[in-house]
């Protein structure tokens, strides 16, 4: 069972399937594989509700118009990523109404204007539909009187005030009891993303390309998928995208536009520009990072591309997404998406299947803590809660080293033109003894509150919350380094750093260097470049890292290299570094992080940067992937880029998210 790939549906011994029910196998699933929780909650509700209560539902327009009124307002509740604009304006048309639909997006300003639109529209009998009412919160007062203004005997019957607003505190509460409420979510998974995509298309719009109609049904379709890729790529967080964009149905719809427009002006297919209006400017203009922007553009090549228009092509190995023959007609795309199956494999992604370990596990434990909190709440004996605090704040003090005397060591390694390494390690412990200050400070200050000496202040209090609750408290991490482990595995790391530390400072400078221990890693990979710069006399402009991965042992490197240094400490994620081959390698099956082994960052003049046969791969200090821009220049994650030999091309690695960990989050 714990090796199957469908555990939820796997036969247990006899003895537990006679004394266990299905709800009870669903118990006994989480304890041996809780990334499959969600999947057997799919099946027993599928079997004892019905297979359309785990469907996709859609709001019907129709059934919420017919069952309002002029006095009622018809209010969408929208989530991130939603736009309900373009269903609103289709059903106006469909109910002969586009032209007397008025339309305004509330903002600074607007409402004036907006309160014009609907006193007219209530005496024309006009449709009015405001737009993000969240973001004008000084006009809401307004907007609720207005509708408490409305006269049932005097407003023209086919008046309508349509409404979209995420939720909002301000929003009016009298509004929302007396409209009809419809919630718009993204739809989850690529069968429900195509099926929204395509049930607003109609075969008028699938034959409108004169010319070109075949191309054009099948790009469109590459096209939908894309856009469903992208979205549901977001749900494997940083191994997805390092940051979740919120790609609409608005960038969908303009790239459509493009796709046909673009298809009826050239004579030949232009690839290249429909590539760059799509992955550069509609979709790559929300993506903030360049190396989402790598993999955007990555993914878009498999989906605009000449391969596509074979009705045989299949996007992926289990041929379950393939191309439609070119007679299809709408009803024919339709029933093919409703065939798809529920749950996405990582497969169409260009992911390993370790990708959906970590995705479902979070989504099971995100899902038991909402079914816990709605728990009704009781008291539960146990130890006391300042006793615990106060006995865990004596153990970190105990354990946490004392800040290094800063004097000493500069006297034992002065500023030398030398040997820049002499400056990173006096940096390196300026940083960590203003850290070990903090923790030492307020965790005596917390320890004197506990017995009443000095006043409980907000930030203690806070503190005191953090440590009970196994987490790193705000004070600390705000001087500290990036870190996502719990408080217990963070202070050992933390142990573990300033040993590192300290060991340079006893023994000299290391011959291998443990670049997760750095506070500030950027400084010590310039400072190795400064060293050969002035070593050889030449300009530090001209010098970048060559990179070697070694096959020796960190026991069998007894000497530091001529040039450059050894680095040791990172994980490889998404993929494994294969020691039979000396490439990078497949993940195995439940193995999400690996080892990789000592590099040798060999400073090299004018180097040329190899065309084939590496991947560039980027080195993060945490598993969140996604930083900002810090006051050095420097981002407060990303780290720099590591090329590492791969026998496979870097399209493949760059769809799996294959990065570099400084530090686990445990």
């Amino acid at each position: 069972m714990f090796d199957s790939s469908e555990p939820e549906r796997a036969r247990l011994p006899q003895e537990w399937t006679d004394r266990l029910d299905d709800f009870q196998k669903i118990m006994f699933l989480k304890c041996l594989r809780p990334d499959k929780v969600t999947n057997a909650m799919q099946d027993f509700v599928a079997n004892n509700l019905g297979q359309k209560f785990i469907e996709p539902q859609t709001a019907d327009l129709h059934l919420v118009f017919r069952d309002s009124s002029a006095i009622t307002p018809l209010i969408f509740v929208l989530s991130v990523g939603t736009d309900p604009a373009a269903d609103l304006y289709k059903f106006a048309e469909e109910m002969k109404f586009s032209k007397r639909l008025n339309t305004i997006s509330l903002g600074q300003g607007q409402g004036p204007r907006a309160e014009a639109m609907m006193r007219a529209a209530m005496e024309k009998g006009q449709w009015v539909f405001f737009q993000n009412c969240h973001l004008s919160p000084s006009w809401m007062p307004t907007l609720e009187r207005l509708v408490e203004q409305v006269d049932p005997d005097h407003v023209h019957k086919d008046f309508r005030l349509w409404l979209t607003s995420m939720p909002s505190p301000q929003f009016p509460v009298m509004i929302l009891q007396n409209g009809s409420k419809m919630t718009v979510e993204p739809p989850r998974g690529i069968k429900a993303n195509l099926l929204r995509s395509y049930i607003t298309l109609n075969d008028d719009f699938l034959s409108s390309c004169t010319g070109k109609t075949d191309e054009f049904k099948h790009l469109l379709f590459s096209l939908c998928l894309f856009h469903a890729v992208l979205l549901e790529r977001r749900k494997f967080g940083p191994l997805g995208f390092n940051i979740p964009y919120e790609f609409t149905d608005g960038d969908l719809r303009i790239c459509m536009s493009q796709l046909r427009m673009f298809l009826m002006e050239y004579t030949e297919i232009a690839y290249k520009v429909l590539k760059y209006t799509a992955g550069e400017i509609n979709y790559g203009g929300r993506v903030t990072d360049d190396w989402d922007r790598r993999c955007v553009m990555n993914i878009l090549d498999d989906f605009y591309a000449a391969k596509v228009l074979d009705s045989n092509f299949c996007y992926d190995q289990s041929q379950i997404y393939h191309q439609l023959p070119p007679t299809s007609e709408h009803q024919a795309y339709l029933a093919y998406v409703r065939g798809l199956p529920i749950n996405d494999t990582p497969e169409i992604f260009g992911l390993h299947d370790n990708a959906n370990i970590t995705f479902a596990q979070n989504e099971t434990y995100r899902t038991m803590k909402d079914l816990l909190d709605l728990q009704p709440k009781t008291a539960t004996a146990g130890e006391n809660r300042d006793l615990a605090i106060e006995k865990l704040a004596n153990d970190v003090l105990s354990r946490v080293p004392k800040p290094i005397p800063l004097a000493l060591v500069m006297e034992k390694y002065p500023v030398m033109y030398e040997q820049s390494m002499n400056t990173v390690l006096t940096q390196e412990i300026i940083r960590y003894n203003k850290l070990l200050n903090v923790i030492h400070t307020s965790l005596q200050e917390l320890l004197k509150a506990m017995k009443g000496l000095v006043v409980l202040s907000q930030a203690l209090e806070e503190m005191s919350k953090s440590l009970f609750n196994n987490a790193v408290p705000i004070m600390w991490s705000k001087a500290a380094y990036p870190s996502l482990k719990p408080l217990a595995s963070w202070v050992a790391d933390l142990i573990q750093r300033v040993e590192f530390v300290q060991g340079w400072v006893d023994n000299g400078i290391p011959n291998i260097f443990w670049i997760s221990g750095f506070f500030f890693p950027q400084a010590f990979l310039t400072g190795t470049l400064q060293n050969f710069a002035r070593k050889h006399v030449i300009s530090i402009d001209s010098v970048s890292f060559g990179f070697q991965v070694l096959k020796q042992s960190m026991k069998e490197l007894t000497a530091a290299p001529a040039d450059g240094c050894y680095i040791r400490g990172l994980f490889v994620e998404g993929a494994r570094w294969d020691n039979a081959t000396h490439v990078l390698g497949e993940s195995r099956a439940k193995e999400l992080f690996t080892d990789m082994p000592v590099i040798w960052l060999q400073p090299e003049q004018n180097r040329q940067v190899p065309t084939s046969g590496i991947y560039m791969c980027p080195v993060y200090k945490t598993l969140t992937r996604a930083g900002t821009l810090s006051t050095t220049g420097h981002s407060t994650n990303f780290v720099f880029t590591i090329e590492i030999p791969s026998s496979k091309t870097q399209q493949y690695w760059i769809k799996r998210g294959v990065a570099l960990i400084c530090a686990l989050n445990y």
